[in-house]
């Protein structure tokens, strides 16, 4: 990706510190929904390997931003989209897994009713990759292969090896000091 893009696509996105609770830094990445989606996309699509992007059959969406940038690549490849939701969000029959948090607990889940398929897991922001696991051990538990991650945004200092592929747009190494 070009610097010029990446500097683009910095300047539309809002750090908040202490947010939402102290000593975490929040990227608001609305201003950047507010912008042409295109370049977006664009960076989405091309952060993806060509081998990968031709076999995937659908790109799952992981709650809640996941679901805009997923939709973008469905939309743009013609591809399927599934949906990862917090527990209760979906109607039964479910299939879902428990993850731990920095403050707790949670639970993913998603439609039993789809059958096994090739996906890609597209979310936001990759910080420590706690729900990135819970969403892999998910699409293992429904027997779909997983050929990667396609991440908005990388923190790769707050995340060890995740154990798959991933392919972000942005990482915080790559924000322009201002």
């Amino acid at each position: 990706m070009s610097t010029s893009l990446s500097t683009s696509l910095w300047s539309h996105i809002r750090t908040v510190q202490d947010f939402p609770k102290p000593g975490i830094c929040f990227f608001d990445l609305t201003p950047l929904f507010m912008q042409s989606i295109a370049p977006l996309t664009d960076a989405l699509i091309e952060s993806i390997p060509a081998e990968q992007l031709a076999e995937v059959e659908s790109f799952v969406a992981v709650e809640a931003r996941g679901f805009v940038l997923a939709s973008l690549l469905a939309q743009r490849t013609g591809k399927g989209l599934l949906l990862v939701r917090k527990a209760g969000k979906l109607p039964p029959p479910v299939i879902g897994v428990g993850y731990s948090l920095e403050y707790g607990m949670d639970r993913l889940e998603m439609s039993a009713d789809v059958q096994a398929q090739k996906v890609i897991i597209v979310d936001d922001v990759l910080a420590t990759g706690g729900t990135l696991k819970a969403v892999k051990q998910l699409m293992d538990k429904c027997q779909h292969t997983v050929l990667g991650a396609s991440i908005f945004l990388d923190l790769p200092d707050l995340h060890a090896d995740l154990g798959m592929n991933i392919w972000s747009v942005l990482d915080d190494k790559s924000k322009p000091q201002i």
